[in-house]
């Protein structure tokens, strides 16, 4: 005889109430009951999670394709107007009391079963930074249907939640969405992750959170912001310094998460979702993920980058999905064309999934999604065609919501009213479900994927590039100048004339470098050899021989240092100079891609390494990287 559900239930909250008293790095290691599909899921993966070009793949090398949805509440609920305390002052009136919801209408067991059902095998669960902070339990209310949980705080509700999706085998990606624990996504207190909170505290939330998690392998991806928009006075930027660059301010996120908290986690960074003012003649447009084409994340580990976008059918390419007020004459996704869409999808976000360039890494669609109860044909085809796009580009996505009440929030996967029954896209009479389950059963790459080549772009805009744990373990070297280095496992194969851009790889040999912190600051022509002149004129940075580039530091414009490593095997001695102080000198097939937007180019062959770096100080002239030197790689 099997073993009744209400046995199975009350073993499960028993292990739920133990887990939250213990610290949180023993979560993973104390046993957790699971579903009876379970075992089938945690079968087929095996943690953490990694990227190679395109793909996330498992730490087998196997596809791991993101088939998620959104377990929303933690972020909050309360839309900002009348009593936080009144249902109907709630998004879809439900009042999610800062934790995620349907824990009052289902057992935890139950909706895991049906979350299987569905078919997904991960979960992007939102939190707010107000969340993390509050001591004050959530009313009893909140947690009807799964009684132990009562007198918990919300953040040691999300820390159950967590341990039963990852027990169950389900991958999880921490979102923080956001600041407050008001309803996102307008003029709400939330545009920025600074907007009610400093970058500084954010950031620091963020190693909290990673570090509280980096026990359970199962935790595998951090979604660092939500819809980063436009708040009343100023936009957010893709690069320019300031306290509202989104480009800057992920980077730091994720330094600190993979050095401080847990270096297996995926960085999750969503492009910006909105700027200008949304008013017909005024410029105004939802930039998604096209800043990346010429200024893309490099992160110390160089294959946990995913890029994220999100797509509805009431918003579109420059469209903030308003109506009435700062509703406008620009078309909606869902009235494009099918054609017009796929095209879209590619310019403002897939074009990230190209093969060979320093922007190539995993696009995930974390959030999408549309209403039970919609009935217009626009919204319907949209849903279709959209769910078509990823089906036959075998992209990864979430679906949003996943959990909601009956009679409230229809856009949900699984909704539930008081008595806990289901109603759903598994219900027959749920249109949606055709769409769905082609999304969920169409051919999907799987199996062993095998490393690519990789290109990172390096920039020294605002500051240091360095983006090697080694060369930063060997500290300052070469104090007051911008620095830049390649991830480990990568060499220098390009510069750029002026602006400071480097890019790297390890096309063809792979990690040249030597094991062991060895280096060497080059500061003059101490290493170009007698007779060896490859630059007339010009001041030669030349790597010892048995070294290659790794790094280069600039004070200004003007060259400051080349920073060098041993390799792993002898090098060749003969080379060519690659000239770029008066155009671009670049392989014909663009390897790498537009790492220096604006500026003369000069790169290595795939098949070279550089070995050296010159420039002038002649008056007059730019002092900046004018020629490499470029020699042929150990085959």
């Amino acid at each position: 005889m099997s073993t009744s559900p209400v046995v199975k239930y009350l073993t499960l909250l028993a292990a739920v109430l133990a887990l939250l008293t213990t610290a949180p790095a023993a979560v993973a290691a104390t046993p957790f009951p699971r579903t009876a599909d379970a075992p089938a899921l945690a079968d087929t993966w095996q943690a953490p999670l990694s990227t190679r070009g395109r793909y996330i793949v498992d730490a087998q090398g196997n596809r791991f394709r993101l088939k998620s949805a959104n377990w929303d509440g933690a972020q909050g609920s309360w839309t900002g107007s009348g009593s936080a305390d009144d249902p109907a002052d709630h998004h879809a009136g439900q009042d999610s009391y800062g934790i995620p919801l349907g824990l009052d209408r289902a057992p935890l067991p139950q909706l895991l079963a049906d979350f299987h059902a569905l078919g997904i095998n991960s979960v992007r669960l939102p939190f707010s930074d107000e969340m993390i902070h509050g001591t004050t339990p959530v009313p009893d209310t909140a947690v009807t249907a799964n009684p132990r949980l009562r007198g918990r705080t919300p953040l040691q509700i999300y820390d159950a939640v967590v341990a039963a999706l990852t027990g169950d085998g389900f991958a999880v990606v921490l979102n923080n969405h956001t600041n407050t624990s008001r309803w996102c996504c307008g003029i709400d207190g939330n545009e920025r992750w600074n907007s009610s909170q400093s970058t500084q505290q954010w950031a620091d939330d963020w190693v909290f959170m990673a570090h509280r998690y980096a026990d359970d392998p199962r935790v595998v991806g951090a979604d660092l912001y939500n819809e980063v928009r436009r708040d009343v006075l100023d936009d957010p930027n893709w690069g320019l310094g300031d306290d509202h660059d989104w480009y800057t301010a992920a980077q730091l996120a994720a330094d600190r998460v993979l050095t401080e908290a847990n270096p297996n986690l995926l960085i999750v960074i969503e492009g910006i979702n909105w700027t200008g003012l949304p008013v017909d003649g005024l410029p105004h447009d939802r930039p998604t993920l096209t800043p990346v084409r010429t200024l893309s994340h490099t992160l110390l580990a160089a294959h946990k980058l995913v890029y994220s976008a999100h797509f509805y059918g009431y918003t579109g390419p420059r469209h903030s999905g308003a109506t009435g007020i700062g509703e406008t004459h620009d078309a909606r996704y869902k009235d494009l064309t099918r054609d017009q869409l796929y095209q879209v999808l590619g310019d403002q976000a897939f074009f990230v999934t190209t093969e060979g360039q320093h922007y190539t890494a995993p696009v995930w669609v974390s959030e999408f999604g549309i209403g039970a109860g919609e009935t217009g044909t626009a919204a319907r085809a949209w849903f279709g065609n959209i769910t078509d796009y990823f089906a036959d580009h075998d992209a990864d996505f979430a679906y949003w919501p996943l959990v909601g009440w009956e009679g409230h929030d229809d856009w949900a996967l699984l909704r539930y009213d008081t008595s806990g029954h289901r109603y759903g896209i598994l219900d027959q009479d749920d249109w949606r479900g055709t769409a769905w389950s082609h999304l969920m059963t169409a051919t999907s790459r799987t199996g062993y994927v095998a490393p690519v080549a990789d290109w990172r772009m390096l920039d020294t805009d605002h500051g240091d590039a360095v983006r090697s744990s080694r060369v930063r373990a060997a500290g300052d070297w070469d104090s007051g100048a911008y620095k830049a280095a390649c991830p480990d496992g990568l060499r220098l194969i390009g510069l750029a004339h002026s602006g400071g851009r480097g890019l790297c790889t390890d096309t063809t040999a792979g990690d040249l470098r030597a094991t062991g912190s060895g280096q060497t600051v080059v500061t003059d022509e101490r290493y170009v050899p007698s007779g060896g002149d490859w630059a007339s004129g010009y001041t030669k940075l030349q790597c010892p021989a048995g070294q290659f580039l790794i790094g280069y530091s600039l004070r200004g414009q003007r060259v400051s240092a080349g920073l060098c490593a041993p390799a792993r095997t002898a090098l060749g001695g003969t080379g060519r100079t690659v000239w770029f102080d008066r155009s671009d000198n670049r392989p014909a097939d663009n390897a790498g891609g537009e790492f220096a937007s604006g500026a003369y180019k000069g790169q290595c062959a795939a098949d070279e390494y550089a070995a050296g770096i010159a420039f002038t100080t002649r008056l007059g002239s730019s002092p900046g990287p004018a020629a490499l030197l470029c020699r042929a790689s150990p085959s």
